[in-house]
């Protein structure tokens, strides 16, 4: 089996009222911080906030009557189940999602509210697709794959085609890799469209599937990402065979780029993005050198991040980007000394959030006294002369 390009314009005719047409816009900001000339997907724009649903509703689409009576079934982590689940909805298709238990409970309520009866099963998207398997052989369903099906995978590459029709002369697509569904239908479109044009993979450098495979290694594909929606433990066959032939390279990304590139875009572009669906713009913040001076397409897959886990993230950039920083000064246990301190942090700007006093550790002297004072800044270098007015007045600080 082959995914072609015909079969991609089929899937966006078909589609064609049915999904938003999101836009593609040039970033400045990001292109001034990145050195690439950047252009973004918004696919957090759809409905259910991500790319899923155009691969799902193409698939459902194609479902004979009798199967449509018979229902659907679906193993996701939660992007294609929420996709699958809204439009099985309003086509009055049976739906039924089975979830591993790490699912950010977002995207499970989500799911639920579309009208999906969720079964929650396993520690991953392995063990969640064995269920799904067994209930689908038990109430005679159709399996509809998240990325390892012909149909699904069209369904995806009509996110290039919209691409190109928005920005002919992209020359490179960082593409985040899971299963394979994803970059097989955009790395088919982009090709035909534009045969230069670069396709590089991007996954967490805990869940190197697609790069294993590649490579002929073995890799646990295991550890804690915030990437969850490309953690997958085995790219998809059909995916891999599709892919492989067309793509440049694979990068692999640490987590601290995941972090900074959902901050960057919910600070410079102002929307949300999960941890994999800003995969490909933490590409550009890992690799600068790779895309300098290029046109870059990235696609934002998606929105459904976790409001904890993104407020998180958030707060992390800040102490990353030394903005907010815990400062230790120990001093005489004198009336005033507080008072003294948070006039020379007051007086240059510096905002305080939070005081812990400790006259009781051991490594202070009886008669002294241990402050941790959390402040926010404007930036490091702010933070920097707050330190040095310290310093100056004789309330030494020390970063912690």
């Amino acid at each position: 089996m082959t995914l072609t390009f015909a079969q991609i314009e089929a899937a966006a005719a078909r589609l064609e009222g049915h999904i938003e047409r999101t836009p593609c816009r040039h970033s400045k900001t990001l292109s001034q911080i990145t050195g690439a000339d950047v252009w973004v997907k918004f696919e957090n724009l759809q409905f259910t906030a991500a790319y899923k649903e155009r691969g799902a509703l193409n698939k459902l689409l194609q479902l004979t009557d009798e199967e449509r009576r018979r229902g659907v079934i679906a193993a996701s982590a939660g992007n294609h189940s929420q996709g699958l689940a809204y439009h099985a909805q309003r086509l009055g298709i049976p739906v039924t999602i089975v979830m591993p238990r790490n699912t950010p409970f977002v995207k499970v309520q989500q799911t639920r509210e579309f009208g999906a009866e969720v079964v929650i099963e396993g520690e991953g998207y392995d063990d969640a697709q064995a269920k799904a398997m067994a209930l689908c052989a038990e109430r005679d369903l159709v399996f509809v794959h998240p990325f390892n099906d012909i149909d699904v995978m069209a369904g995806q590459g009509t996110i290039a085609l919209e691409m190109f029709q928005d920005a002919p002369d992209l020359e490179i697509l960082p593409v985040p890799i899971g299963g394979g569904g994803l970059i097989s239908g955009v790395a088919t479109a982009a090709k035909h469209m534009q045969p230069d044009v670069s396709i590089i993979g991007v996954e967490p450098a805990s869940f190197p599937s697609f790069t294993a495979r590649m490579r002929g290694i073995h890799s646990p594909n295991a550890g804690q990402t915030i990437a969850e929606g490309i953690a997958v433990k085995k790219v998809g066959d059909l995916g891999y065979a599709i892919a492989r032939p067309l793509i440049d390279d694979v990068l692999l990304i640490e987590e601290p780029f995941f972090e900074r590139a959902v901050a960057l875009y919910c600070n410079v572009e102002k929307t949300v993005a999960e941890g994999a669906g800003a995969a490909s713009l933490a590409a550009l913040l890992a690799y600068p050198e790779r895309f300098k001076g290029k046109k870059v397409g990235l696609i934002l897959t998606g929105g459904n991040i976790d409001t904890r886990l993104l407020a998180s993230v958030l707060t992390r950039e800040l102490v990353r980007e030394a903005r907010l920083v815990s400062l230790r000064i120990i001093g005489d246990d004198r009336p005033g000394l507080l008072g003294a301190v948070s006039t020379v942090i007051g007086d240059l700007g510096g905002n305080i959030i939070e005081v812990a006093h400790n006259r009781l550790t051991l490594d202070v002297p009886a008669k002294g006294a241990e402050f941790d004072i959390l402040i926010e800044t404007r930036d490091s270098r702010h933070t920097q002369e707050i330190i040095d007015a310290l310093r100056e007045r004789g309330y030494p600080p020390r970063p912690i």
